[in-house]
């Protein structure tokens, strides 16, 4: 009876000789396992949301002062000092012949508004570069704000500034640091002086948004006026 098997049972012994062994790739196993447990850190995650924003009409802010800002909004949000999605971005290392203004909807990553801004008149020329908490100064001031109330001056409608920072901003709203309008703050404005005007430390915006603006992120919502200096000057602040 084992004469007619004879045929298959060498066929199967010669198969498995002659077959190949199979390896597994354990570095490339490691690897797989490692990075799905990789936990993204923080930078990356506010890369994340940075290129998660979105916009037809603007372009986007530095990812630096983006980063900056973001780190601010978190934690002011946790705390509850400040209640809309809602961040406001003025970026004073660049130039104030630009726009670099943004208000961005965190939750929706749109941009709202790209604007121009002035600063105080004691701040710079064109380049914002010197910066003080101190009434009379004609000064403008860095750090986080939270916006409040809405008023009418002699600008106008105006939204008042709470700062955030002691010994950087906190004496914003003493010093009668608000948003308005200006007609210094305009294109033609730039054209006829080589430069945008300048306020007494208020960050001014053009007189065609500011209602649009100031409607937008009144009360509670995150203010951030970036410069490098600040954190070489005042260091990490803890915000109150």
């Amino acid at each position: 009876m084992i004469y007619p098997m004879l045929p298959t049972i060498l066929l199967l012994l010669f198969t498995s000789l002659t077959e190949k062994p199979r390896f597994v790739d354990k570095s490339t196993s490691n690897h797989s396992v490692y990075a799905s447990n990789t936990v993204p850190t923080e930078e990356s995650k506010m890369e994340q949301v940075y290129r998660s924003l979105h916009s037809d009409r603007f372009s986007l802010p530095k990812l630096v002062s983006f980063t900056e800002a973001l780190k601010g909004y978190y934690s002011l949000k946790e705390k509850g000092i400040i209640k809309k999605e809602i961040l406001t971005i003025i970026d004073f290392s660049i130039s104030s012949n630009a726009k670099r203004l943004w208000v961005i909807n965190i939750e929706t990553g749109e941009i709202l508004f790209h604007s121009l801004v002035a600063h105080g008149r004691n701040t710079g020329e064109e380049y914002a570069s010197q910066f003080s908490n101190a009434s009379e100064s004609y000064k403008s001031s860095l750090g986080f704000y939270a916006t409040g109330e809405i008023y009418t001056g002699k600008h106008g409608m105006s939204m008042r500034l709470d700062g955030l920072e002691k010994g950087v901003n906190d004496n914003a709203r003493a010093r009668g640091v608000v948003m308005h309008a200006a007609d210094y703050v305009s294109d033609s404005f730039i054209k006829n002086n080589q430069r945008l005007g300048r306020s007494q430390g208020c960050p001014a915006v053009p007189a065609e948004l500011s209602k649009e603006i100031i409607n937008t992120i009144q009360n509670k919502s995150c203010f951030f006026i970036y410069h490098p200096s600040r954190t070489t000057v005042f260091g990490s602040k803890s915000i109150s």
